[in-house]
Order: C-alpha cells, then structure tokens, then sequence
C-alpha cells in the first residue's frame, strides 16, 4: 500500500500573505494585548490586590487620583450627614 500513496509535496512552503516574520502567524492574538495588563490576569485575591497595588504605584495618573481623593470626600460628607453628624464644629462662629 506504501507504493500507491502520493509523496508528499516537500517543495511548497506556504507563508501568509503580510507575513513579517515575527512570532507564529497562525496565533490569533489582539493587537495590544501585550501591553494589556487585564490579560490573564491572576487568581486568588492576594495576587489581584498585588496587582492592582502594583498598577496603582507604577502607573501613577493624577487624574484618576484627584477622581478617587473626591470621590472618598463626597461619599464621607454624605456618611456623615446621614449619621447625623454636625458638621458646624469646622467652621468658625461669625
């Protein structure tokens, strides 16, 4: 039966159209996932407060960190007023 069988073609070397040599071009991977850090993100909820503590201190962006700074104020004055607190001690008698 060996004899019947078709060699196989060992000429043909097929590459993708705009491949540039780079890595596998049959891996389906997005475009910016190297660079994403939600990619495989870890287990456990050690390793996802490290990481989110870790993005927290390299990725400093004062934007975000005003955002949360009056965020935390609002939600605190709310609290506050909710529990009844009087807020009048801060301010000076006129």
């Amino acid at each position: 039966m060996g004899l019947m069988k078709l060699k196989r073609n060992k000429k043909y070397s097929y590459k993708p159209r705009y491949y540039k040599g780079d890595g596998n071009p049959y891996e389906l991977k997005h475009k910016f996932d190297g660079y994403r850090k939600t990619v495989n993100t870890p287990k456990g909820i050690k390793a996802k407060f490290n990481a989110a503590l870790d993005e927290y201190q390299n990725d400093r962006d004062d934007s975000v960190n005003k955002r949360v700074f009056i965020i935390a104020g609002v939600l605190i004055l709310l609290f506050l007023f909710l529990i009844g607190f009087d807020l009048s001690i801060f301010f000076p008698k006129g």
